[in-house]
């Protein structure tokens, strides 16, 4: 087994899990199964509980694992799904040291930080990296070199330096700021080298985050007082994709250097990257879409709280380049719509998209966005939250259920969703939902059908909350079609019709990959490429899909 670990300085954000996948996808293209593991230093159990606005989206993985955002980008870059196990926070660890030491487990000794918790961090790390028949494990160290909350995670890295002798490389991303006048800086860096000898920790290989390409005698200055080779130093300047960072990182020599150093040979030359990004570069045509939310920051930003909706804009991308169109995403902020007319915000769009959530904010701007895109015959996609407010919209203005809701808001005449009966005794928040893969079948000849060219498939969820069976007749006798479910509970919703109304209770992006998009996000992108030439020629074409 070989070890790689990414150590962030300087500051946050700058971009390690990019950089540990992108590591990943490299080694792969020469032949290597690829394992990762982020290590986040916060107390949480896990990323479940976090708001979106601080911590960006939360990930959840095929055994329901709710967990940090950079696990998906490294099932996406990857091709690999993960398990819980391959995030480890400082609330895991912990919790299992305090459960053995209730059990009497370290035989009255003394437990302290050094060796008890730093051995529990190595215990899992080795368990986790020999699953799988995978032969090189990337580990990203989250934080910043110098936090206190990091502090035990890389003195465990210190000590697995030793014990993994040869097997181990260390990669510190960095930054080098630019002053007005173009110079590239390189203090920051010095100080945060400096930090990590302070240690016990040398890095292998120094990966600098920068505007620009790094100067020759920039890289020269960084290596010069940092210690490693000039070739260990690698210019990450910025890229307009996320997708072009691991061909970045080639043209940089990374690969290389890195196969040297531990003695790796290439098995095989895989170009399916190479050919991605030709393909992302050859989209010309575009389609434009809302995205109404509740975690954006205004009417129609451009670039707002991306990070909420990664996995989301990620799924499009996939599709977009399958589809040879590229969605255009519009932000809207759901609150808007809850005071402004829907036609005066969206009639110029070729599809809504509503996404997940939870509470009530916003649930009433979402609905008049749903409302107009089924009475205005626009390519609708739902997702999670965004079926369950479509079911209620559907309730209230076809059905005439007044007051029809969610019991998430409170008491309503009309509960068309509520909690699942096994779940109204549960109190804790952390964990209770369906949460990972579960199976759904599919009612042959639906649009749902059609879209995955099958009736069996699974999806990745993560709610609380169901549609309630008592009114499911009621809903389909007015034209609602649920057209996907698994057992009692319904998975799918479609009104047929509609040139595309499509929602599910489950989570499609997250299943979603370069070179494989999730089929929902395929058909949406092509139904959106449907209704723009409608709208530009006329035309009455209606959406073909192939399965």
């Amino acid at each position: 087994m070989r070890y790689i670990v990414v150590t962030g300085g300087v500051m946050s954000g700058l971009g390690k899990g990019i950089t540990a996948a992108s590591i990943g996808r490299l080694l792969m293209n020469k032949g290597y199964r690829v394992t990762a593991i982020k290590i986040d230093p916060y107390i949480n159990i896990d990323a479940g509980l976090m708001s979106p606005f601080q911590h960006g989206e939360v990930y959840v993985l095929k055994d329901g694992g709710e967990v940090d955002l950079d696990l998906g980008n490294y099932e996406r870059f990857l091709d690999i799904e993960l398990t819980r196990d391959h995030n480890i926070t400082t609330g895991k660890v912990y919790s299992t040291v305090i459960e053995k030491e209730r059990r009497g487990e370290y035989l009255g000794k003394t437990v302290q930080i050094i060796p008890h918790i730093t051995d529990e961090i190595k215990r899992r790390i080795r368990q986790v990296s020999r699953t799988g028949g995978s032969e090189i494990c990337l580990i990203e160290v989250g934080g910043t070199v110098g936090d206190i909350e990091s502090m035990p995670f890389l003195e465990a890295m210190r000590q697995l330096k030793y014990e993994e002798s040869g097997n181990i490389f260390f990669v510190h991303v960095t930054l080098a700021p630019m002053t007005s006048d173009g110079e590239q800086k390189t203090k920051p860096t010095q100080h945060s080298v400096k930090e990590m000898r302070e240690l016990g920790l040398q890095p292998d290989m120094i990966v600098v985050r920068c505007k620009k390409p790094l100067l020759p005698e920039t890289k020269a200055k960084i290596a010069h007082f940092c210690d490693v080779p000039i070739e260990a130093v690698i210019s990450g300047h910025d890229s307009d994709d996320i997708y072009r960072v691991p061909l970045q990182l080639e043209a940089e020599g990374l690969t290389r250097y890195i196969m040297k150093a531990m003695r790796l040979f290439p098995l095989e030359e895989r170009r399916d990257w190479y050919d991605l990004v030709q393909r992302m570069d050859a989209v010309r045509d575009k389609v434009s879409m809302a995205l109404v939310g509740k975690y954006t920051s205004g009417s129609q930003c451009t670039d707002p709280m991306k990070d909420a909706y990664l996995s989301i804009r990620e799924a499009l991308k996939h599709a977009g380049i399958e589809a040879g169109a590229m969605p255009e995403i519009s932000w809207i902020d759901a609150e808007d719509l809850e005071r402004i007319q829907p036609e005066k915000m969206l009639r110029d769009f070729d599809g809504i998209l509503v996404p997940g959530g939870f509470g009530v904010r916003g649930t009433e701007g979402k609905m008049n966005a749903i409302r107009y895109a089924r009475e205005n015959g626009i390519p609708y996609l739902g997702i999670c939250f965004g079926m369950q407010l479509a079911v209620i919209e559907f309730a209230r203005n076809v059905c005439g259920l007044e007051g029809a809701s969610s019991t998430e808001f409170g008491d309503t005449p009309h509960p068309v969703i509520a909690l699942l009966p096994e779940q109204e005794k549960v109190r804790q928040m952390g964990a209770t939902m369906r949460l990972g893969n579960y199976p759904a079948h599919l009612l042959e000849g639906t649009l749902a059908h059609r879209i995955y060219g099958t009736t069996e498939i699974v999806e990745r969820h993560r709610h609380r909350y169901e549609v309630n069976p008592a009114y499911i007749e009621i809903l389909e006798k007015n034209g609602l079609l649920f057209s996907g479910r698994n057992g009692d509970l319904m998975e799918i919703m479609e009104i047929p019709g509609h040139p595309f109304f499509f929602a599910c209770q489950f989570h499609p992006e997250m299943r979603s990959r370069p070179g494989r998009p999730s089929p929902p996000f395929l058909a949406f992108v092509e139904a959106m490429k449907a209704q723009r030439l409608r709208r530009t020629t006329g035309s009455t074409c209606t959406l073909e899909l192939t399965a």
